[in-house]
């Protein structure tokens, strides 16, 4: 049997989650129309272009929810 070292074991706790648009749309019920508005209006969560590919971090989007809390 093949054990794995622990420091494999905590590089995958570590390592940045990234969603795509229609996954955000998903969450938040919303057309991906909206999104895309709220890129050219810079108020909706930072992306990264990787590649052909327009992702969002799972960390970047949790913390631009959090702005987005009302009180």
């Amino acid at each position: 049997m093949t054990t794995r070292p622990e420091a494999n074991s905590t590089t995958g706790a570590t390592e940045e989650q990234w969603l795509t648009p229609k996954e955000i749309c998903t969450r938040l019920q919303i057309p991906e129309q909206t999104f895309y508005q709220w890129r050219v209006k810079h108020i909706g969560p930072r992306a990264y272009r990787i590649g052909r590919h327009l992702r969002i971090s799972r960390s970047d989007f949790n913390a631009w929810l959090s702005s987005r809390l009302e009180t």
